[in-house]
């Protein structure tokens, strides 16, 4: 079973394709957010990493969810659910550029990378609780891939 990674420069440049092939019309097939939205969103789950957006801290049974939640997703390599409650601050309900969205992104994610090759990234997660290098690098690709995936890319 093959488990995709952000530092894996094959599955790193299938999500800068899979962005880049994304148009401003294309449908989602669950959610509220549009694809100017949903890249907007995925660019503030980046910015966690890049410790440009700090999460707030969360009690002890949510987070103990969140971490159980890291682990099946290791263990059985699925994808995030639909429609899963998210930290308000990383909720776009408002209208964003599509254009500039998209670049936003891909320029969040090319510093994402270079965080993972300089080994900078947290060493943890309000949901997810302790956090490795490995940890980071795989479930930003689920999370991104799981929005993807919501706009048939």
């Amino acid at each position: 079973m093959v488990k995709k990674s952000l530092n894996n420069p094959k599955y790193y440049k299938e999500v800068v394709n899979r962005i880049s092939s994304l148009s401003e019309n294309s449908p989602g097939k669950w959610g509220k957010m549009n694809a100017a939205q949903m890249l907007k969103h995925c660019d503030r789950v980046l910015q966690v990493a890049l410790k440009k957006i700090e999460l707030p801290r969360i009690n002890v049974l949510f987070e103990t969810i969140g971490i159980i939640t890291k682990a099946e997703m290791y263990v059985f390599n699925n994808g995030i659910p639909r429609n899963m409650p998210t930290f308000q601050k990383l909720i776009v309900n408002f209208e964003c550029d599509f254009d500039e969205s998209k670049a936003n992104l891909l320029e969040t994610l090319e510093e994402f990378r270079k965080a993972c090759d300089h080994k900078t990234l947290p060493d943890r997660h309000s949901l997810f609780g302790n956090m490795t290098e490995k940890d980071w690098e795989f479930l930003e690709y689920k999370h991104l891939d799981h929005h993807l995936k919501q706009f048939n890319v």
